[in-house]
């Protein structure tokens, strides 16, 4: 059998990802502690745009409300000393990834320390920066809106020699799809549970093909969430500290709950940004 979905087949060196995983994310005391130094005094007194827009994403966290449409803070214009005091401010919080939209831009997502607060930066073919933007959202627009281009139906040949099991699984995907509702809750595929041949798996992945959006969530471990080429499937891997898959799992839902932000979160987030600007920026 193999590791999970999403990994190379035997005897190649890529794995079936559209763009590279981020990197670690710093912890929360490296990123605060900077509006504690010198320099972080100095910017806080002459960028005054930081210092506006930090009561307006807290006023924006008290009334959102999960699943509802987010606020977007246009940041692309600010000062590049503006730009960097709020990436300090703000932090690296537990999710990260990438968005790629049918028009060739990549939007690089960041949630803050704080969540339901995300950082996306949109980059070019040639990865100069064309908007910069401040939401505050259970998951940033964005992902959804490059997954809906994905076809809403599967289309599939006969499985290969060796295939054991992938022809029900398929039928249970395609069937899910053609039921699903925004506001479903997910239909969860545990290939833990499964027997499935190499063959089961390469076809799986052949029929599916990868899609447009990757997130990682550094919680309590790691997940990596994976759009595939079909619209509301996901591949969700839950990894040990040793880089293994301990849970692997295909979701059909609009967005897997892993990586977007809770109800509660938004009235926590908006009492630490107000305590964050009362500190610092008052």
């Amino acid at each position: 059998m193999k590791a999970g979905f999403w990994v190379a087949p035997e005897g190649e060196d890529t794995a079936m990802t559209v763009m590279p995983i981020g990197t670690e994310v710093p912890v929360a005391a490296r990123k605060l502690s900077f509006l504690a130094t010198a320099t972080a005094e100095e910017m806080i007194q002459r960028c005054r745009d930081t210092a506006a827009l930090l009561p307006k994403i807290a006023d924006a966290l008290e009334r959102q409300k999960e699943g509802a449409p987010g606020q977007l803070y246009d940041i692309t214009d600010y000062s590049e000393d503006d730009r960097m005091l709020i990436t300090e401010t703000l932090g690296e919080g537990e999710v990260s990834g990438v968005a790629v939209l049918s028009n060739g831009i990549t939007a690089q997502i960041q949630e803050a320390l704080m969540a339901g607060v995300w950082r996306i930066r949109f980059t070019d073919a040639a990865d100069r920066l064309v908007a910069d933007y401040v939401e505050v959202a259970s998951i940033p627009a964005v992902v959804a809106e490059a997954c809906s281009v994905l076809p809403s139906a599967l289309a599939y040949g006969q499985p290969p020699a060796g295939a054991m099991n992938v022809m029900p699984v398929l039928h249970e995907i395609s069937g899910k799809m053609a039921t699903h509702k925004p506001g479903d809750e997910a239909h969860t595929i545990t290939f833990s549970l499964l027997p499935m041949s190499p063959e089961d798996m390469d076809f799986l992945q052949e029929t599916l093909g990868a899609g447009p959006v990757q997130l990682t969530s550094r919680g309590y471990g790691t997940c990596r969430v994976l759009a595939t080429g079909a619209r509301n499937v996901w591949s969700v891997q839950f990894y040990n500290a040793m880089d293994t898959i301990i849970l692997d799992t295909l979701e059909i839902c609009t967005i897997p709950a892993v990586a977007i932000a809770a109800e509660e979160d938004f009235q926590d987030s908006a009492v630490r940004i107000r305590e964050i600007e009362e500190a610092y920026f008052k």
